[in-house]
């Protein structure tokens, strides 16, 4: 059990996750849009996308590939314009889409299928550079570069992380999904919804652009 960090690294390391699964971003805002539009189901399978996203993030951080990718500026440059443009591209589809879709799931196209949003949320957490920065300076604030266990200990972090911050993502998706009902009898009210996720996809792909290699 040498991959365990201590019990008060360990405390540290829930409450500064809990803190920051709070904290809005792409996949919190993918997933609400999705509980709005699609109900909780279809959030879920967002965060299982994100979640599937934050592993191979953790495998690239332990295994010190992450260091790399920063350290290329061509491959850094590739990254954060792939990702500016798959967060364009869902804020196109929030406008296109966002109110066609019902809660109960009748009528809804592929777009709306469990893969389809394991995928979408699986693109836009791997595409966001700024998870790669955040993975590479948080996970090691809780290890010891000295210490023979830092790569095991690395990937446990980043595997507890995704189970900590779960509960945040389920009463993120819960209180979403509990307020549809009543926002798909306001049309103008849940295309008011559409048009500020879709704003707000925008300006995170913008600030995607400007994320500086550290």
């Amino acid at each position: 059990m040498d991959f365990l960090p201590s019990l008060p690294t360990l405390i540290a390391f829930t409450a500064a996750t809990l803190l920051l699964a709070a904290t809005p971003g792409p996949d919190m805002t993918l997933s609400i849009s999705r509980a709005l539009s699609q109900g909780k189901a279809a959030a879920l399978f967002v965060v299982i996308g994100t979640s599937l996203g934050c592993v191979v993030h953790t495998l690239l951080v332990a295994f010190g590939i992450s260091a790399l990718i920063t350290a290329s500026p061509t491959a850094f440059m590739i990254l954060k314009t792939g990702g500016a443009a798959y967060l364009f591209w869902l804020a196109v589809q929030a406008i296109r889409f966002g109110s066609t879709l019902s809660v109960d799931g009748k009528g809804q196209d592929a777009g709306a299928t469990p893969l389809a949003n394991i995928s979408t949320g699986f693109g836009v957490n791997l595409l966001n550079p700024k998870v790669i920065i955040f993975f590479m300076t948080f996970l090691p604030q809780f290890v010891t570069a000295q210490d023979p266990n830092v790569t095991g200990k690395l990937l446990f972090l980043g595997f507890f992380f995704i189970v900590a911050a779960m509960p945040v993502n389920i009463a993120v998706i819960v209180t979403a999904d509990w307020l549809s009902a009543w926002l798909q009898r306001k049309k103008s009210v849940m295309r008011t919804i559409d048009y500020t996720f879709a704003g707000v996809f925008s300006v995170f792909a913008v600030k995607i652009l400007f994320t500086q290699a550290r």
